[in-house]
């Protein structure tokens, strides 16, 4: 028995270690475009903290949501964000996966690049939109009356630079069309539904943006429109984002693809680093041509020869 545990222990490190180069590999190459699209999150929250000291408390606008959904109140405020912070830490984890598990299907580095290119997308269509109309915040700290409903013009430039996280972005205010909690789940939930591999999760999954749409705007975070918006607007950002990038590798099917780095010195070819990077062992005497004729699959290059049907016969 401990034996068999020292084994999968010892072929799981390797495994972890593998996936790890090849990552790393990957991340020199595509560093750039990770940095670029962590960096735009800092402009998106300093775009929000921007349009705070632009809002102006008012009315609360008349809307079929709120007229509909029960209001939660302040006290279950903490229900959406706790179900939001769920499945944000679920798809992270989800995303490093393959790092353990045998299941390749995809590499970390190339999915993040594509999820960091929705959600890109998404925001500064969010930035501009929020920016063009500023609507009276329906939350309960954006309201006539509270301290948080206007914010005094800066002391400094740092100070809004600093955005004061985390809460300046918990307590914003004007930052409305469309909901940003969505963009997230939305890109999440569809990533999930192209990439994953468990259809009862990918259920679950779109159950969850469906019942956070709707906490969203029963705890008065947003209004409707925000969360209608951003449901068809981020939909058809990722579908025409998606077709401009090119298609992820699927690691299930033994290709290499292009893209990926490979080394070729010590007479290792493609196929071998590809072999090492799925955790197969190399053994150059399985390689063989494989050819199809008749349906049949044909081994050690063999051929067969056919006679075709000439006039029926």
């Amino acid at each position: 028995m401990t034996f068999y545990v020292a084994r999968e222990g010892s072929k799981l490190w390797r495994r972890v270690w593998m996936e790890t180069s090849m990552e790393l590999q990957l991340l020199a190459e595509k560093w750039k475009l990770i940095l670029a699209g962590l960096v735009f999150q800092y402009i998106h929250g300093l775009a929000a903290r921007g349009v705070h000291y632009l809002h102006r408390p008012g009315p609360t606008l008349q809307d079929l949501g709120f007229f509909l959904l029960p209001e939660l109140g302040q006290q279950r405020a903490y229900i959406s964000e706790t179900l939001f912070t769920f499945l944000f830490i679920s798809f992270i984890l989800w995303t490093f996966h393959p790092f353990i598990f045998q299941s390749k299907k995809f590499y970390t580095v190339i999915l993040w690049c594509r999820v960091l290119a929705f959600l890109v997308a998404s925001q500064a269509l969010r930035i501009i939109t929020f920016y063009s109309t500023q609507l009276p915040g329906p939350n309960y700290h954006c309201r006539e009356g509270s301290k948080l409903a206007r914010l005094p013009h800066p002391d400094s430039i740092l100070e809004v630079l600093l955005i004061n996280f985390p809460h300046g972005v918990i307590y914003g205010c004007g930052d409305l069309i469309f909901s940003s909690h969505m963009i997230f789940t939305l890109v999440f939930v569809i990533t999930y539904q192209k990439y994953g591999t468990k259809r009862c999760i990918k259920q679950i999954a779109w159950l969850i943006a469906v019942t956070l749409s709707f906490l969203i705007i029963a705890s008065r975070k947003h209004y409707t429109v925000d969360v209608v918006v951003a449901w068809y607007t981020v939909s058809l950002v990722i579908f025409f984002v998606d077709k401009k990038l090119p298609e992820m590798p699927d690691r299930t099917s033994g290709m290499s693809p292009s893209l990926l780095p490979m080394s070729t010195k010590d007479g290792k070819s493609k196929e071998e680093n590809h072999k090492l990077i799925n955790g197969n062992s190399v053994d150059s005497t399985d390689w063989r041509q494989r050819a199809q004729a008749n349906g049949k699959l044909l081994e050690d290059g063999n051929t067969v020869h056919t006679d075709s049907p000439m006039n029926g016969s």
